[in-house]
């Protein structure tokens, strides 16, 4: 669709949003365009593929609208992860393991990442190959680059579809994915793809697009370059003893398990095998000191480098054991005690500042500075310090403040 037939469409009103999103980027799209032409050039790439990429593009205005805008309401942990390993994901996975069940063999004996994890990446990022998206990422990230917050990632990703279409490694039609320009069913950004992207399949194309094999294969290559550990451990379900130490403790701070152990952590079931107390891990609270505790291993912490969330590796995590026959998910969650909204979080960022508690910037993004600054907070007023910026530790900071 062009952009004069959307005019037609939706009349003044994206005439007007046009106009100033064109103002608020300096430049028009086609001075953008057409310096980006000569960048294209510069890069090796040949007319054919700058024309095939550049010629008739116009700006998409979603991508802008979805790129500024951020949900203003966190979803809990508990309520993601149910969704993430609910009854019909875990059905829908199986079926696709029995339907692929050579390609993942094939790729589990390649690659060493357990197939019950690709398969939980695969139904996470794609529904196993159903839901890949249906935007141009090339006019996506003509978008993004045009209006600038994130121009270098965006015109970095365009540089690396114009390498992908000159290799051969797709066509300009099978260029669909993700409004943010992310691809096929492992969801790949183009440079990811380059770097990442295997042919297992062996006909000389790295298809993540139709071809199982090779999407499966590409997610496990990446897992492994960044450190997977074969038939190790991911993250385990844990009991704190009465007496840890929530002021010492950190979120990143790794130890042997061996040493957790003394200090009495224990696994919610079972006890610690032999190998495992010898492995690093972390202790991970995703929704504070009054909900389960997780040991996240160094498997834990390559996931995040697929998607550097928490919430999505325990999704993967607990959607590969339950493909894999756990029955129940992790439960006791504090749910009268939700995350607190972002625009919350930049008030409790600022009030915890203002009370001596420094958060080192107002954002609205909870991170580890932030975190520090409310267990600092927490200790001081005889709170557990777990850091957990939930609602009833707000409502605790704006009483003090008052």
């Amino acid at each position: 669709m062009t952009l004069s037939t959307l005019f037609k469409g939706l009349g003044l009103a994206l005439a007007i949003f046009m106009t100033a999103a064109a103002g608020a980027q300096e430049m028009s799209f086609e001075d953008w365009a057409d310096g980006f032409r000569q960048r294209l050039a510069e890069h090796g790439a040949e007319p054919a593929t700058i024309a095939i990429m550049m010629d008739g593009l116009e700006p998409d205005s979603r991508i802008i609208d979805r790129d500024r805008s951020q949900p203003e309401f966190v979803r809990p942990v508990w309520v993601y992860l149910n969704g993430a390993a609910s009854d019909a994901r875990t059905q829908n996975g199986l079926s696709a393991q029995a339907r692929h069940r050579e390609a993942l063999d094939q790729v589990e004996a390649q690659f060493g990442v357990d197939a019950d994890i690709l398969t939980a990446i695969w139904g996470l990022e794609s529904a196993y190959g159903v839901i890949m998206g249906d935007f141009d990422i090339v006019r996506s990230l003509a978008t993004l680059a045009w209006e600038g917050r994130r121009r270098q990632f965006a015109e970095n990703q365009l540089l690396a579809v114009a390498d992908m279409l000159e290799r051969g490694y797709a066509d300009r039609d099978q260029l669909l994915g993700s409004w943010a320009g992310a691809m096929g069913q492992t969801q790949f950004i183009p440079t990811t793809y380059l770097e990442r992207a295997v042919d297992v399949h062996g006909d000389g194309h790295r298809d993540i697009w139709t071809t199982e094999a090779d999407a499966l294969g590409s997610a496990a290559n990446l897992l492994a370059r960044a450190g997977w550990e074969t038939d190790a451990p991911v993250v385990t379900e844990v009991t704190l003893p009465e007496t840890f130490d929530f002021a010492g403790w950190e979120e990143r701070d790794r130890r042997a398990v061996s040493a957790w152990a003394l200090d009495g952590v224990r696994p919610a079931q079972g006890e610690w095998s032999p190998d495992d107390l010898y492995r690093p891990a972390r202790i991970v609270l995703p929704s504070g000191a009054q909900g389960p505790a997780f040991m996240a291993f160094s498997n834990f912490d390559t996931l995040m480098r697929y998607n550097n969330s928490t919430a999505y590796a325990l999704g993967v995590s607990y959607l590969a054991k339950r493909l894999g026959g756990l029955d129940a998910l992790p439960d006791g969650w504090p749910e009268d005690n939700p995350p607190i909204s972002r625009s919350q979080s930049r008030e409790l960022q600022q009030t915890l500042t203002d009370l001596g508690h420094d958060t080192r910037g107002v954002d609205g993004i909870f991170g580890a500075n932030s975190r520090r600054a409310l267990k600092s907070f927490q200790a001081a007023n005889g709170m557990t310090p777990d850091g957990y910026a939930g609602q009833l530790t707000y409502e605790a900071v704006m009483a003090r403040a008052r």
